[in-house]
């Protein structure tokens, strides 16, 4: 079972040079001997910077070998049955996302702290019991998941202040009983879920993570049954505004002239922190960008909706969309920025499409409802940008060749474009889809959009779309990334006074706020009508809500 000759994409990779390597369901977990790895082989592949083994129900161990794949920047294991993660992982100093999830972990090694580059990190449906201490290490990290496991407490740094950049926590389903007081030094927290644990107190601490927008204690036992009122509504700005108070009969929700807790809990305990400065040039510019260019408009009605069928749970289970009015791409190279601007949160924040990906459509040109499906590769047909209509297999087969004929013209390994993106769907019988009402497939992530609803120069909204495998928080959080960059762009070209391209002429003015963006909700629902869905919600786009003009 260690002869390469087994293992065909293996011995493809080695003799290609390739960068990214896919092996997963049934037709890799057969070659696994039970209880047993995987072939040597796939540890002297030192040029793959992706690597995805899933779905492989005899795969229980990860050999210590893995620490000679040092150009690894993803590596997914989910969905396997790995009992233990070797030491070596630690060599991997350039790896940006680890997925462990849905294995049989009872521990991480200590030498995950090592990985400066670590971003995203996904150990759901473990038997965790804890986290390495020193994880406060991999100060790059962006978003946690270690959901259904059974974790009792944090890491004693995890809140230590050094993980500034971590805007995404998930500990659901585990068995932890305190949040710790240091929360509020996660500077960038956005959400953070801990529903279904042993929690009895939330500190009060929490409400200074001033970019909190999603919060969920839900299924916890808190011994105040005011606060556990608020919990069960998910009313996020009542909770954290109750604990900026003090809490139930804690300084009698009265609040000090600077939005402090007088007479809260742990009010004599230590002096008022000092009001965080405004000094900062860079942070009060992208303050007053956001709140001149974006306004959030709430739609009863909305023209646009999107029906999610149940074939997409186990390929791409997560959507998310919304219409942007307003995007100003006539004007100069407004429309390149754009685009360059998608490419490169495609490459850092999406984790090269393996976390998730982006799709942007011309509103005009979609005819609702739209359904989001999961078909065959076969009877998937599409007209990619710039391509003739082919099925999702031909298109494939094309863009395969293409990527060959690549590497041997200019000698090298890396590809390009579409092509750099093959490996993602490797193994996977069905292929995720986005279809408009006339049965045309308009998205097909994570490759290509459709060439019909393409935008050009002259797209004024826009419908966009962000779909994942890995969680729903993380659509939402690229879809306020993408939204915030979109202001920014719109705003720099407002400000540069950019002349029109193609056609002269100013865009025609938005009724909210000429030369600024509005961004509609669009929900999702299920089969059978059931919301599963909206966005942006009241929780979205509104961490610093002194930066957002909302309208409801």
């Amino acid at each position: 079972m260690d002869d390469a000759q087994t293992w065909p994409e293996v011995e493809r990779a080695a003799r290609e040079k390739r960068r990214e390597l896919v092996l997963q369901g049934a037709a890799a977990d057969r070659r696994i001997p039970p209880g047993g790895g995987l072939c040597s082989a796939i540890y002297s592949l030192t040029l793959l910077n992706y690597l995805e083994i899933c779905q492989c129900p005899s795969l229980t161990e990860i050999h210590e070998d893995i620490r000679r794949l040092t150009g690894l920047q993803s590596l997914v294991l989910c969905r396997n049955r790995l009992a233990s993660v070797p030491a070596g992982i630690g060599c991997l100093r350039s790896l940006k996302v680890l997925d462990l999830s849905s294995n049989d972990l009872g521990a991480l090694p200590a030498e995950i702290a090592q990985l400066a580059e670590l971003n995203t990190l996904n150990a759901s449906c473990n038997r965790l019991e804890s986290l390495p201490e020193g994880l406060s290490g991999c100060t790059k990290l962006c978003a946690v998941n270690v959901s259904k496991n059974r974790i009792a407490r944090l890491p004693a740094d995890f809140c230590s202040g050094r993980l500034d950049l971590l805007a995404t926590v998930v500990a659901s389903d585990n068995a932890l009983e305190e949040l710790p007081a240091d929360v509020h030094k996660l500077s960038a927290l956005k959400v953070l879920d801990l529903s279904n644990n042993k929690l009895s107190e939330i500190p009060w601490d929490l409400s200074e993570c001033s970019k909190l927008k999603e919060i969920n204690f839900k299924g916890n036992k808190l011994k105040d049954k005011r606060l556990e009122k608020m919990v069960n509504g998910c009313q996020t700005k009542s909770i954290l505004d109750y604990l900026r108070a003090g809490g139930r009969g804690k300084g009698k929700g009265r609040l000090g002239e600077d939005g402090e807790a007088e007479g809260g809990r742990g009010a004599d305990k230590k002096k008022k922190r000092p009001r965080k400065k405004k000094d900062d040039a860079g942070d009060d510019d992208e303050e007053e960008l956001s709140k001149m260019v974006v306004r959030v408009l709430h739609v009863a009605d909305s023209p646009l909706a999107v029906v999610v069928t149940d074939g997409v749970k186990e390929v791409r289970p997560y959507l998310v969309c919304c219409v942007v009015r307003g995007m100003n791409l006539r004007s100069g190279n407004a429309l390149k920025r754009f685009l360059a601007a998608q490419t490169k949160l495609h490459d850092d924040l999406c984790g090269r499409r393996t976390t998730a990906t982006i799709a942007t459509h011309d509103v005009q040109l979609l005819k609702s409802p739209l359904v989001y499906d999961a078909r065959a590769p076969a009877q998937l047909k599409i007209t990619p940008l710039g391509r003739k209509e082919v099925s999702a297999v031909e298109l494939m087969r094309q863009l395969q060749q293409e990527a060959d004929e690549q590497r041997k013209q200019k000698k090298r390994q890396n590809v390009s474009g579409l092509h750099k993106y093959l490996q993602l769907l490797d193994g996977k019988e069905l292929y995720p889809c986005l279809v408009d009402a006339d049965g045309h497939v308009i998205s097909f992530p994570p490759i290509t959009n459709s060439d019909k609803t393409k935008i050009s120069k002259t797209t004024k909204d826009l419908f966009l779309e962000v779909t994942s495998s890995v969680s729903l928080q993380a659509c939402k959080g690229i879809m306020d990334a993408l939204i915030e960059k979109m202001a920014e762009l719109n705003k720099f070209t407002e400000e540069n006074h950019e002349e029109d391209g193609e056609e002269r002429g100013a865009p025609e003015p938005v009724a909210a706020d000429p030369g600024g963006l509005v961004v509609q909700q669009v929900r999702t629902v299920d089969q059978e009508g059931n919301l599963k869905v909206v966005y942006p919600s009241k929780t979205d786009l509104s961490g610093d809500v002194s930066n957002l003009s909302v309208i409801w």
